[in-house]
Protein backbone atom coordinates (compact mmCIF):
# COMPACT_ATOMS: atom_id res chain seq x y z
CA UNK A 1 0.00 0.00 0.00
CA UNK A 2 1.49 3.52 -0.74
CA UNK A 3 1.63 6.49 1.34
CA UNK A 4 -1.08 8.18 -1.35
CA UNK A 5 -3.29 4.80 -0.60
CA UNK A 6 -3.13 5.11 3.08
CA UNK A 7 -3.97 8.88 3.04
CA UNK A 8 -7.11 8.72 1.09
CA UNK A 9 -8.25 5.41 3.12
CA UNK A 10 -7.78 7.77 6.35
CA UNK A 11 -9.22 10.78 4.74
CA UNK A 12 -12.43 8.79 4.05
CA UNK A 13 -12.68 7.16 6.99
CA UNK A 14 -12.16 10.53 8.60
CA UNK A 15 -14.91 12.56 6.83
CA UNK A 16 -17.70 9.56 6.36
CA UNK A 17 -17.44 7.53 10.13
CA UNK A 18 -16.21 10.80 12.00
CA UNK A 19 -18.15 13.21 9.74
CA UNK A 20 -14.89 15.88 9.65
CA UNK A 21 -15.28 18.39 6.95
CA UNK A 22 -12.72 17.58 4.08
CA UNK A 23 -10.97 21.10 4.20
CA UNK A 24 -10.18 20.65 7.60
CA UNK A 25 -8.40 17.42 6.67
CA UNK A 26 -4.41 18.63 6.57
CA UNK A 27 -1.40 17.38 7.44
CA UNK A 28 -0.64 20.35 9.70
CA UNK A 29 -3.91 20.68 11.18
CA UNK A 30 -4.22 19.07 15.32
CA UNK A 31 -5.62 15.53 15.09
CA UNK A 32 -7.58 16.03 18.75
CA UNK A 33 -9.47 19.01 17.36
CA UNK A 34 -9.67 18.05 13.75
CA UNK A 35 -11.43 14.80 14.83
CA UNK A 36 -12.88 16.29 17.76
CA UNK A 37 -12.30 12.98 19.75
CA UNK A 38 -13.72 12.11 22.86
CA UNK A 39 -12.15 8.75 24.86
CA UNK A 40 -15.44 6.78 23.21
CA UNK A 41 -14.39 8.40 19.79
CA UNK A 42 -10.57 6.88 20.26
CA UNK A 43 -12.05 3.16 20.66
CA UNK A 44 -14.27 4.07 17.49
CA UNK A 45 -10.79 5.33 15.80
CA UNK A 46 -9.16 2.35 17.10
CA UNK A 47 -11.55 -0.18 15.59
CA UNK A 48 -11.98 1.77 12.28
CA UNK A 49 -7.67 1.57 12.20
CA UNK A 50 -7.97 -2.31 12.59
CA UNK A 51 -10.66 -2.72 10.49
CA UNK A 52 -8.89 -0.61 7.73
CA UNK A 53 -5.25 -1.87 8.02
CA UNK A 54 -5.33 -5.32 9.67
CA UNK A 55 -3.18 -3.91 12.81
CA UNK A 56 -3.71 -3.89 16.35
CA UNK A 57 -3.16 -0.31 17.65
CA UNK A 58 -2.31 0.97 21.42
CA UNK A 59 -3.91 3.57 22.99
CA UNK A 60 -1.08 4.92 24.22
CA UNK A 61 0.12 5.29 20.54
CA UNK A 62 -1.95 7.82 20.16
CA UNK A 63 -0.22 10.56 22.75
CA UNK A 64 2.78 10.72 20.21
CA UNK A 65 0.27 11.81 17.35
CA UNK A 66 -0.50 15.17 17.44
CA UNK A 67 -0.68 16.22 13.72
CA UNK A 68 -3.00 14.40 10.84
CA UNK A 69 0.62 14.05 9.61
CA UNK A 70 2.07 12.40 13.07
CA UNK A 71 -1.38 10.14 12.43
CA UNK A 72 -0.20 8.93 8.41
CA UNK A 73 3.19 8.35 8.92
CA UNK A 74 2.13 6.19 12.36
CA UNK A 75 -0.43 4.37 9.97
CA UNK A 76 2.39 4.03 7.22
CA UNK A 77 4.87 2.71 9.40
CA UNK A 78 2.78 -0.01 10.59
CA UNK A 79 1.50 -1.28 7.75
CA UNK A 80 5.05 -1.14 6.23
CA UNK A 81 6.57 -3.16 9.30
CA UNK A 82 3.49 -5.45 9.55
CA UNK A 83 3.94 -6.92 5.57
Amino acid sequence: MTQQEIIERINAFMIEDFEVEPETITPDAELKATLDLDSLDYIDLVVVIEQNFGFKVKPEDFQKMHTIQDFYDYVENRVATNV
